[in-house]
């Protein structure tokens, strides 16, 4: 507003206008792969060990200033930081799959997660569809994201298996998982070091947080498929005692496990099926 010299009110006016024509025309850029997109990104996820996945997960912050009439009690982050939670799930190569935002902070990932539609059309069977692949001990599954230990294992979530004094096998499953999922992080690290209000703690309507950031998501997959470079240096900063250090992406682990009812049993014999693979990889 400032630079274009205008009012809040038409500010405000402008911004709604050209998110509403964004998601309008480009809506279409977050959507699941499918046709030869699927394949691609099956394969892809299959040269890193885990065939018939549909993505990674996570969640991170986006902080933004109080607003007047807001509940403080349900919007404070673990860091006492007013903050609304978005969840994306993303391929390897960093394009956005699906992103939901709009929950408070204080919310887990796992109750961001519930709260949507993705998860009851995991559940159902009806999201990920696709010729079923059969692994080691006969499991067979027909998709699933990949997601941190802050989600619980399910047959459409295959988590690491954490602890300590791993055996071997689990210790290089937790590896590749590891290393797999870390496209969410790296996704994370464009979008925000391109668009640095969501790094920075903002003042911003509530109401239509979620369709901004939907609108960026969209731009970022729109950058990555026109292969507009991502300098890193945009994610480092001069910090008080003139050191020069990685920003904080506002990715945090809970301050607890969540539990929930689940196929545990299926869940965790995929893990094995999908473990037992990568060993003979």
């Amino acid at each position: 507003m400032c630079n274009f010299e205008i009012g809040r009110v038409s500010g405000l006016v402008v911004v709604r206008d050209v998110i509403a024509a964004l998601l309008q025309v480009y809506g279409k850029k977050i959507v699941w792969p499918a046709g030869v997109r699927k394949l691609v990104v099956w394969r892809a996820f299959a040269d890193k060990g885990f065939p018939n996945c549909h993505g990674c997960i996570g969640c991170t912050h986006i902080y933004v200033d109080k607003s007047t009439n807001a509940p403080s009690e349900n919007y404070y982050d673990r860091k006492r930081r007013f903050s609304i939670v978005a969840q994306v799930v993303v391929d390897l190569d960093l394009h956005v799959l699906n992103v939901h935002m709009g929950y408070p902070g204080s919310c887990h990932d796992i109750r961001v997660l519930q709260l949507p539609s993705v998860w009851h059309r995991a559940e159902s069977g009806s999201l990920f569809r696709g010729p079923p692949v059969t692994l080691p001990f006969g499991a067979r599954t027909n998709s699933y994201v990949l997601a941190d230990n802050d989600y619980p294992p399910s047959e459409c979530m295959v988590v690491p298996y954490g602890g300590v004094n791993q055996h071997v096998d689990e210790e290089r499953f937790d590896n590749k998982q590891t290393v797999a999922r870390g496209a969410v992080e790296r996704a994370f690290g464009r979008l925000k070091g391109m668009w640095w209000l969501f790094l920075r703690t903002y003042k911003t309507d509530l109401n239509t947080l979620p369709q901004q950031f939907t609108v960026v998501c969209i731009l970022h997959n729109i950058v990555i498929d026109t292969r507009i470079s991502f300098v890193e240096n945009l994610l480092r900063e001069v910090d008080a005692n003139g050191v020069r250090r990685r920003v904080d992406l506002r990715i945090e682990e809970l301050l607890q496990p969540v539990l929930m009812i689940t196929s545990i049993d299926e869940a965790l014999a995929l893990q094995d099926a999908i473990a037992e693979r990568i060993k003979h990889d």
